[in-house]
């Protein structure tokens, strides 16, 4: 079954996060390409740059600030499944400066909203019935 994009439409956002999510989302689909835009950004992430809301600092800044609780509710779920509840770098490797913990510099706040709307956009996903 093909999703259709009325189907992102009636999705309900559960918090503001999924809110800012589902309206990039619907941005960003274009009739026909529904599922290729969920499979696009699940393989090669908002840091290829085709998410143009999510590509400069001064866009991806606000974008954490303005959620920030969500994320850091989000990244400490994502933390728990992966058995460590204190350690981003277990999920982001290198890319996160662990110098920077309380994410206060740029680069770890853009990294954290990257990760908080590719992880919400699979959420969303799942939640539609999505495989992916």
């Amino acid at each position: 079954m093909k999703m259709k994009m009325k189907t992102i439409k009636s999705y309900e956002p559960k918090t503001g996060l999924e809110k800012a999510t589902k309206k990039i989302i619907l941005n960003n689909v274009s009739k026909g390409y529904v599922e290729g835009f969920f499979e696009d950004l699940m393989n090669h992430g908002c840091v290829s740059g085709w998410v143009s809301e999510l590509v400069y600092y001064s866009d991806t800044v606000k974008f954490f600030k303005k959620h920030r609780e969500d994320i850091n509710e989000l990244l400490k779920e994502t933390l728990w499944s992966f058995g460590n509840e204190s350690c981003p770098s277990i999920i982001f490797g290198d890319r996160f400066d662990t110098e920077d913990i309380l994410c206060i510099e740029q680069q770890n706040q853009n990294l954290l909203a990257w990760f908080a709307f590719e992880e919400t956009t699979r959420h969303i996903a799942q939640d539609l019935g999505l495989e992916l």
